[in-house]
């Protein structure tokens, strides 16, 4: 098994970011991207890239063997108001990319395979404060589903071929770096957007909807702390919770307007209300903090420092 790290899905969200916190711990040529188009010019450009369907186990399998890949993150997914709108193709993507994987590292032709999960495997008859690691899993959403198989599959790989797979459970994750994509969650980085371009921000949940957030550097860390682990540390292998912060929309603009006092907010609860209504409120992590001594480093107030000075706005000590 070689020893470069491929990323599926690197030009996403998530991907991105890890794309290229591996390449400068790594090297750059020993990080391998990929994405079934060139949607990221800049990531494209930054080192070996290749395209990818992650529907084909055979282009994956391919591009493994020519860069000499031993581990592999799996970021590709369609995302929850997305995967909405087109059902059949949302599962279809989320999980035969999976099952690509898992049989490749089950073939002994990788030998370490990162998989996200999300929130969005709990549904309305989960305990939504400090929603447990093992609780009620009834997910209403395609993408939900998806993720909530997809850790019975990493489970089940493991338990029957040995399969070293680790997966984390992502809240919404805060970045500045990308554009919102498709998530319920994004209205969290959408707004920083239109707080600094327009100074008003029409919000598509209600105002007391909380929901449990991370800013991307702790996701990216989140991820490599459990990739670096040792195996034995991993002793769950369906996936981890993992939190960080949880606020409202109303706490978020609260938040935004101790910076841009004339920052306005107005709310339009749509179809993505009831998605957020399904999601816990804030996630119990005790065991990702125990086993592998997860430790987030952002709060509300330094998330929206770091974001408002990123996109522009100068912040106010």
């Amino acid at each position: 098994m070689g020893s470069k790290t491929l990323i599926i899905g690197a030009c996403g969200q998530i991907g991105s970011e890890l794309t290229n916190r591996l390449r400068s711990e790594l090297g750059i040529e020993n990080v391998i991207a990929s994405d079934i188009r060139e949607s990221n010019l800049e990531l494209v450009n930054s080192g070996p890239f290749e395209i990818i369907d992650a529907k084909s186990y055979t282009e994956i399998k391919n591009c493994i063997q020519k860069h000499n890949v031993g581990t592999v993150y799996l970021m590709a997914a369609l995302l929850s108001a997305t995967g909405e709108k087109f059902p059949e193709k949302a599962w279809d993507l989320n999980m035969s990319s999976l099952l690509n994987v898992l049989n490749l590292a089950k073939e002994k032709i990788i030998s370490k395979v990162f998989w996200p999960s999300s929130i969005a495997v709990f549904g309305p008859t989960t305990p939504k404060q400090n929603t447990p690691q093992r609780t009620i899993m009834e997910p209403t959403t395609v993408y939900g589903i998806t993720k909530q198989v997809g850790e019975r599959w990493c489970e089940y790989y493991f338990n029957n071929y040995g399969v070293d797979v680790r997966s984390i459970r992502y809240p919404g994750i805060i970045s500045w770096k990308t554009l919102p994509g498709g998530g319920t969650t994004d209205y969290a980085i959408d707004i920083f957007h239109k707080a600094i371009n327009e100074g008003h921000y029409d919000c598509f949940l209600t105002e007391d909807t909380a929901l449990p957030m991370m800013f991307m550097d702790d996701a990216v860390k989140a991820t490599l702390d459990i990739m670096n682990a040792d195996a034995n540390a991993v002793k769950i292998r369906s996936s981890y919770n993992l939190a960080a912060i949880s606020f409202t929309p109303k706490e978020l603009a609260n938040e935004i307007t101790k910076q841009i006092p004339d920052f306005t907010i107005n709310y339009e609860p749509d179809f993505r209300q009831k998605i957020a209504d399904s999601w816990p409120n804030s996630i119990d992590d005790t065991a990702a903090r125990q086993d592998w001594k997860w430790k987030h480093v952002f709060d509300l107030q330094t998330m929206t420092n770091e974001m408002l000075q990123q996109l522009g706005k100068p912040t106010i000590s």
